[in-house]
């Protein structure tokens, strides 16, 4: 992991555990060096790019020097079936100076353009690599908000169990139980004290209610 950048390259697994506990924010860890990784691949493309274009410049410098050896061949060629001998002799030793030239040139062509496939090659597994952990930083960012989802709720059900709102809830029910008994025996008292005469007048209205309900049945009402 982190093969080939160069910020993070020293995290070892364990060590970007260690890292993403002490975080106060693991999923912004995250996205932090997942931004670090596409800044080397930047760097890394700036550099391909200059190579690529170095390799380029040399390798039209060894075709052009190449080309100026087969030109200067043909003019020996010519001059000596013109039977100038002296300007055959002058176009040789050009052609002789060119050919070390293009010698040279192609040698540094071959090395740069070896050393541009190499790079292309690491930026390619650079790229792999940034979509492995784009899809790695994805599921431990899920992982990550759906603890922390469960970290609240477990929370929120702790302080349900153990707050003052539900102790106090407990107690104002306690309370109207304690009014509800309280009624209740004062009912009882008070029907417990009516006197004999009480008893009677209650006989009485009752018995005026029932001939009342008669009263009213009888005409219809």
């Amino acid at each position: 992991m982190f093969q080939f950048f160069k910020r993070v390259k020293t995290v070892v697994s364990s060590e970007l555990n260690s890292m993403l506990d002490k975080a106060e924010d693991p999923v912004k860890m995250l996205d932090h060096f997942m931004r670090d990784m596409a800044e080397d691949i930047r760097e890394a493309e700036t550099a391909v790019a200059k190579q690529i274009a170095n390799e380029k410049m040399l390798k039209r410098k060894y075709d052009d020097a190449e080309a100026l050896v087969q030109k200067r061949q043909q003019q020996a060629e010519q001059a000596i079936e013109a039977g100038n001998e002296d300007l055959a002799r002058r176009a040789l030793e050009d052609k002789k100076d060119h050919e070390a030239n293009a010698v040279s040139l192609k040698e540094s062509w071959e090395r740069t353009k070896s050393d541009a496939d190499a790079l292309r090659e690491k930026l390619d597994e650079m790229k792999k690599e940034y979509q492995q952990m784009q899809l790695k930083k994805d599921s431990l960012k899920a992982r990550a908000e759906s603890a922390k989802a469960r970290t609240k709720m477990n929370r929120s059900l702790s302080s349900i169990d153990n707050n003052q709102s539900k102790r106090g809830f407990e107690r104002m029910e306690e309370k109207v139980l304690r009014f509800e008994a309280e009624a209740d025996t004062s009912e009882d008292i008070s029907q417990a004290s009516k006197t004999l005469d009480d008893e009677f007048k209650d006989l009485e209205k009752s018995s005026v209610d029932s001939e009342l309900e008669e009263l009213k049945k009888k005409l219809g009402k």
